[in-house]
Order: C-alpha cells, then structure tokens, then sequence
C-alpha cells in the first residue's frame, strides 16, 4: 500500500504545481510530501522531478511515469465507483440451482416478473435434484429443501414445505378412503427416491405419536411431477408436498387423505457462499421469493 500511496502523492504534486499546493490539497506537511517522493524515487531508482527553489519540472523518465500513473489512479478510481455502483444495484448474471419440480413450478413462473423490476438482471438456472457444490460449480444461490447439515453456507428460510397423501377421486372411489396411516399398507403406493425412506411414510398422529408405515411401492421414480403424473392417472397414492399437488386439490383432480395425520413438514431455503458484503442480486432474489411465497404459502390447498 506504501507504494501506490507514493505514486498517489507524486500526481498530485505534479498536477498542483509544488510540494506546498499539493500538501494542503493531501492534508499532509510538506515535508512528509517530500517524503513520499523521495521515498518513490529511491525505489525507482530515478529521478522524477527537477527541484528549483522556484519551480518543479518532470524530468523524461518522470513525465513518461506520471503519464501512466495517472491514468492506473483514474483507473482505480473508476473501478471503486463501479463497485458502489454495482453494491447497489442488482445486475449481471444470477446463477441459481433449483430442484426440478419447485424449479419448474413456483421459479420459472415468476421469473418474468422479477426480471421486469431488475431489468440490468439476467438468469440462468439450473434444475437439478442433486445437491451442488456452490463454490465448486460457479453457482450464486441454491433453493434447498428439507433438514439442512450444518455448513458454512448461509441459509435463509423461504417457507414451509407441508406433504400431503393423496390420489384422484375414482382411485378411491376404487379402492376405498384410508382412515388411518395404517391402511395405506393395502394401497398402491407411488415413491419419491429421493426422500430419506422412500418405503416408509411418517405421520404424527392427532395425539402426537408417531406412526410408521413400511410401504411396498408399486412405483418409484426421482422427480415429483413425474409421480405427479402417474397418480393424475389413477396409478395411485403418494406422499408429497404441497407445493407440487395443490393446485390439483383446489381444482379436484386429487384429493387429500389422512389429513388429521400431519406428514413431514420441512423448510424451503435459499442458500449461498458465507459473505461479508451480500450481493445486491442474491438480496434481490431472495427478497423477491420471500415476497412471492409468503407463510403460508401460496400453493397450499
């Protein structure tokens, strides 16, 4: 630092005409002005100013330096502002890692609208059930769900994500409304590979035990509107969040079972690199999807 400070001084010595002008302008005495100088000069191992008692000149070497330093100081000087600049406003490139069904579902949807309020913003997102390395992988921010491991990411929470059982009305028209978690046993059960225990469902009875179904699954697959799909079909019952099946249960097209058992709840979160200054964008579009979802959400039927 004691080097871009010295060459800091020598410009503006030069441009205010004496070490005198330049030392009120710096707020320094003139002899630590001359220090400064002096101090460049023996590093450089040249002389940059002729010194008179009336008059200061460049000497060759030292117009040719000044020339190049004052142009790195604007330089400089211009990059901080375009840093402040940047702190405050969202733009450049977002990268962000969703899992595929939320992604598709409740980002996509919404992303013409925070686009039209950041408009120096572009996206590119990724849809991806795998959990990604953020640093590793060049990401900005992943939307995560479920139990998060301690780490050193930073986590903030955007809602909850509530699971319901559910199947269409002629599956259980068919094969009969189950009462109890117990009775799922006699029911074709379709699986999301990717919960914890895909083959047993969880419930939290209304006094508060808990109740564990071991299943065997006629399906399983690892993505959700996928499973989606099979039980719109009548394939089935599945266990899965609200945020994939509750436009369906508002319409009617399925119906929700069980609901005095409360299936798992877990947290949806934005997460991303511990930071001291946090990015505008990153704030923006965690802002922007805590708004969107609100507690409770949106979605739920």
């Amino acid at each position: 630092m004691d080097a871009l400070n010295d060459v800091a001084v020598f410009v503006q010595v030069v441009n205010s005409g004496s070490f005198t002008a330049a030392a009120d302008k710096l707020d320094l005495s003139k002899s630590v002005v001359s220090k400064y100088v002096t101090r460049l000069e023996d590093r450089l191992g040249a002389r940059l100013l002729n010194r008179t008692t009336r008059r200061l000149s460049l000497t060759e070497v030292g117009r040719a330096f000044f020339e190049r330093s004052q142009r790195g100081l604007l330089e400089i000087e211009e990059a901080e502002a375009e840093v402040s600049r940047l702190q405050g406003t969202p733009r450049g490139e977002l990268r962000i890692s969703s899992p595929m069904s939320f992604g598709i579902l409740h980002i996509a949807p919404k992303l013409s609208a925070f686009q039209l309020r950041y408009p120096e913003l572009t996206v590119d997102m990724v849809l991806d059930d795998r959990k990604v390395d953020l640093v590793e992988e060049g990401f900005d921010l992943a939307i995560r769900i479920g139990d998060l491991p301690d780490s050193s990411l930073v986590a903030r929470r955007l809602g909850p994500c509530r699971h319901v059982v559910c199947g269409t009305p002629d599956y259980f028209a068919r094969r009969g409304v189950p009462q109890t978690p117990e009775d799922l046993a006699r029911h074709a059960a379709l699986v999301f590979r990717y919960h914890d225990s895909p083959d047993e469902w969880r419930f939290t009875a209304p006094d508060g035990g808990l109740v564990r179904v071991s299943l065997a699954h006629r399906l399983r697959m690892n993505n959700s509107l996928a499973l989606r799909e099979a039980v719109l079909q009548g394939a089935g019952v599945m266990l899965t969040p609200t945020f994939v099946v509750g436009a369906d249960i508002r319409a009617g097209r399925l119906k929700a079972v069980l609901t005095d058992y409360a299936a798992m709840e877990i947290s949806i979160y934005a997460v991303y690199p511990q930071r001291k200054h946090l990015s505008p964008k990153i704030r923006a579009f965690v802002e922007f999807m805590t708004e969107q979802i609100q507690d409770p959400p949106y979605w739920e039927p």
